[in-house]
Protein backbone atom coordinates (compact mmCIF):
# COMPACT_ATOMS: atom_id res chain seq x y z
CA UNK A 1 0.00 0.00 0.00
CA UNK A 2 1.36 3.59 -0.60
CA UNK A 3 0.13 6.57 1.51
CA UNK A 4 0.19 9.93 0.02
CA UNK A 5 -0.54 13.45 1.13
CA UNK A 6 -1.39 16.42 -0.91
CA UNK A 7 0.98 17.16 -4.32
CA UNK A 8 2.36 13.36 -3.72
CA UNK A 9 -0.47 11.72 -4.58
CA UNK A 10 -0.19 12.12 -8.53
CA UNK A 11 3.28 11.14 -8.17
CA UNK A 12 2.02 7.90 -5.75
CA UNK A 13 -0.16 6.86 -8.73
CA UNK A 14 3.00 7.35 -11.24
CA UNK A 15 4.88 5.05 -9.02
CA UNK A 16 2.20 2.26 -8.41
CA UNK A 17 1.66 2.28 -12.49
CA UNK A 18 5.75 1.78 -12.58
CA UNK A 19 5.50 -1.19 -10.25
CA UNK A 20 2.90 -2.60 -11.96
CA UNK A 21 4.67 -2.54 -15.33
CA UNK A 22 7.27 -5.21 -13.24
CA UNK A 23 4.48 -7.18 -11.48
CA UNK A 24 3.83 -5.41 -8.18
CA UNK A 25 0.53 -4.15 -7.90
CA UNK A 26 -0.28 -1.16 -5.35
CA UNK A 27 -2.96 0.40 -3.35
CA UNK A 28 -2.56 3.88 -3.86
CA UNK A 29 -3.84 5.66 -0.63
CA UNK A 30 -4.61 9.66 -0.61
CA UNK A 31 -4.37 10.78 2.88
CA UNK A 32 -4.41 14.86 2.75
CA UNK A 33 -4.95 15.03 6.39
CA UNK A 34 -2.85 12.57 8.54
CA UNK A 35 -4.32 14.03 11.55
CA UNK A 36 -7.96 14.05 10.83
CA UNK A 37 -7.70 10.08 9.35
CA UNK A 38 -5.91 9.18 13.20
CA UNK A 39 -9.52 11.04 14.67
CA UNK A 40 -11.51 8.46 12.91
CA UNK A 41 -13.20 5.38 14.20
CA UNK A 42 -10.64 2.57 14.13
CA UNK A 43 -13.26 0.36 12.29
CA UNK A 44 -12.52 3.03 9.49
CA UNK A 45 -8.94 3.32 9.68
CA UNK A 46 -8.65 -0.43 9.64
CA UNK A 47 -10.92 -0.66 6.48
CA UNK A 48 -8.72 2.15 4.70
CA UNK A 49 -5.22 1.14 5.88
CA UNK A 50 -5.35 -2.79 7.39
CA UNK A 51 -2.52 -3.34 9.99
CA UNK A 52 -0.11 -6.41 10.06
CA UNK A 53 -1.44 -7.74 6.63
CA UNK A 54 0.69 -5.42 4.15
CA UNK A 55 3.74 -3.46 4.11
CA UNK A 56 3.26 0.09 4.17
CA UNK A 57 5.04 2.75 1.75
CA UNK A 58 4.50 6.83 2.84
CA UNK A 59 5.79 8.99 0.02
CA UNK A 60 5.49 12.51 1.79
CA UNK A 61 8.08 15.70 0.98
CA UNK A 62 7.96 16.42 4.65
CA UNK A 63 9.29 14.70 7.12
CA UNK A 64 8.81 11.30 8.88
CA UNK A 65 7.47 12.64 12.15
CA UNK A 66 4.01 10.45 13.12
CA UNK A 67 3.71 8.39 10.57
CA UNK A 68 4.68 5.33 12.24
CA UNK A 69 1.39 5.37 14.22
CA UNK A 70 -0.82 4.18 11.04
CA UNK A 71 0.07 0.73 11.01
CA UNK A 72 2.49 -2.04 12.98
CA UNK A 73 3.21 -3.18 9.27
CA UNK A 74 6.65 -2.86 7.78
CA UNK A 75 6.71 1.00 6.77
CA UNK A 76 8.65 2.46 4.45
CA UNK A 77 8.76 6.27 4.70
CA UNK A 78 10.13 7.90 1.17
CA UNK A 79 10.90 11.94 2.51
CA UNK A 80 12.89 14.25 3.65
CA UNK A 81 14.94 14.95 6.75
CA UNK A 82 16.37 17.82 6.72
CA UNK A 83 14.92 21.95 4.96
CA UNK A 84 16.52 24.85 3.41
CA UNK A 85 16.69 23.28 0.15
CA UNK A 86 15.81 26.07 -2.79
CA UNK A 87 15.63 25.78 -6.41
CA UNK A 88 13.53 24.83 -9.06
CA UNK A 89 10.46 21.81 -7.94
CA UNK A 90 11.54 19.52 -10.74
CA UNK A 91 15.63 20.25 -9.95
CA UNK A 92 14.78 19.55 -6.23
CA UNK A 93 12.38 16.31 -6.65
CA UNK A 94 15.70 14.83 -8.88
CA UNK A 95 18.02 15.58 -6.02
CA UNK A 96 15.80 14.09 -3.81
CA UNK A 97 14.33 11.32 -5.12
CA UNK A 98 11.25 12.41 -5.40
CA UNK A 99 11.05 10.87 -9.07
CA UNK A 100 8.71 8.15 -9.90
CA UNK A 101 11.73 6.02 -11.57
CA UNK A 102 13.73 6.86 -7.72
CA UNK A 103 10.63 6.06 -5.40
CA UNK A 104 10.29 2.44 -7.46
CA UNK A 105 13.52 2.20 -7.02
CA UNK A 106 13.49 2.43 -3.31
CA UNK A 107 10.53 0.40 -3.05
CA UNK A 108 11.26 -2.20 -5.26
CA UNK A 109 14.61 -2.92 -3.00
CA UNK A 110 12.97 -2.71 0.19
CA UNK A 111 10.05 -5.58 -0.42
CA UNK A 112 13.32 -7.78 -1.79
CA UNK A 113 14.65 -7.13 1.71
CA UNK A 114 11.44 -7.98 3.42
CA UNK A 115 11.64 -11.77 2.05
Amino acid sequence: MLVATGSEVSLAVDVSKLLQETGLDLRVVSMPAFELFLRQSESYRKKIVPENTIPLIVLETGVEQGWHRLSRSPLLFIGMDRFGASAPAAVLAEKFGFTAESAAGKIKKWLKSLQ
